[in-house]
């Protein structure tokens, strides 16, 4: 399986820069994985495919203001670093730029010396581990000092914060939203639960094995990067009872599915657990946790495509990828969404 094999043709002005000013404003395109049959709705209507008994499972995951930009303390060079994963003890795994100039020892002020970070190992592909030395909380310096880390593919300047969480984001640990939430609105969340579908969440920290790209020919070859997941005993116990009684699993976006899969491949059922997946799903997975996702559309050659091609099969997928193209769907973090149903 050849990564060229996930590659679309997708135009610049797809790519969605800003997002829309109602969240569930959203285009939303309905696929039958088994027929391949496509609808061309809107997110709103998302409540006519839910049926009651369902269980939507929302990453709960908060953005935290990852991106800072320092000054190396030797030579006064201009460093910027993505935090994204806590190891723990004040050490973060890290992405720098650039890298070589960050070695072992290397020190990084931020903020005039609020923050400093000391390199205590060297990784390949820009990553880094730093050792944070601070007084006083942590997040409330990133607050200060951070910015928002929104996608390379992202040029224009955020106006709103909020917008690049969900709604229901609760613990603070990505370096990147679960996009596919975007689109639900309090208001509409509700709406779900009154038709009496179960809503429930999962902790999925984003770090860069969800968005670094596919470097290698041979899909197989390709490593993931790990991120944290933690699943509570609250959900667990509602997937099983769902799973007993035959009822519907729809992970909103590929990082539920992540752990949702996760947990299930290891333990061979739902069960409170945290820990660090570097699960890597394409075609030929079988899924044993979800029926269907809420997603939105992702990059070409990228894990997430071929992610939803393993729960569509692939050549459904670019076929909804073309007619989405078609019609103008927004593609990306901030653009429209699709459910394989």
């Amino acid at each position: 399986m050849k990564t060229d094999d996930f590659d679309f043709y997708l135009p610049e002005e797809l790519i969605a820069q800003t997002p829309l000013k109602k969240r569930d404003a959203s285009k939303f395109l309905v696929l039958d994985k088994e027929t391949g049959e496509i609808e061309h709705r809107h997110f709103t209507d998302i409540i006519d495919y839910l049926v009651p008994g369902d269980v939507l499972v929302l990453n709960d995951t908060k953005v935290i203001p990852a991106r800072l930009y320092g000054i190396k303390e030797e030579t006064n060079a201009f460093i910027e670093v993505l935090m994204l994963k806590d190891t723990g003890n004040d050490v973060w795994q890290v992405l720098c730029k650039p890298a070589k100039r960050v070695k072992v020892g290397t020190v990084i002020s931020f903020g005039e010396g609020k923050l400093k970070a000391e390199c205590t190992e060297v990784k390949e592909d820009g990553i880094r581990y730093l050792k944070l030395i601070y007084d006083g909380i942590l997040m409330e310096i990133l607050d200060e000092l951070g910015e928002m880390p929104l996608p390379p593919y992202i040029h224009e300047k955020l106006e709103e914060k909020d917008r690049y969480q969900t709604v229901y984001a609760k613990n603070r640990g990505s370096a990147a939203a679960p996009t596919a939430g975007l689109h639900f609105t309090k208001e509409l969340l509700e709406r779900i639960q009154e038709k009496g579908i179960i809503v429930t969440t999962v902790t999925l920290h984003v770090g860069l094995g969800t968005f670094r790209p596919v470097n290698v020919e041979d899909v197989k070859s390709h490593k993931m990067h790990s991120e944290f997941y933690h699943m509570s005993k609250e959900t667990a116990d509602i997937l099983n009872q769902a799973k007993k009684e035959h009822r519907r699993i729809i992970s909103v976006g590929t990082t539920s599915v992540r752990t949702l899969e996760t947990v299930i491949s290891l333990y061979g059922t739902f069960k409170e657990c945290s820990g660090n997946t570097e699960i890597f799903i394409y075609p030929g997975y079988e899924f044993k946790a979800i029926d269907a996702l809420v997603t939105n559309f992702h990059l070409p050659k990228s894990t997430l495509v071929m992610l939803v091609s393993a729960l569509a099969g692939k050549d459904k997928i670019m076929q909804a990828y073309a007619e989405a193209v078609k019609h103008k769907y927004r593609f990306f973090s901030f653009g429209d969404s699709m459910f394989i149903k």
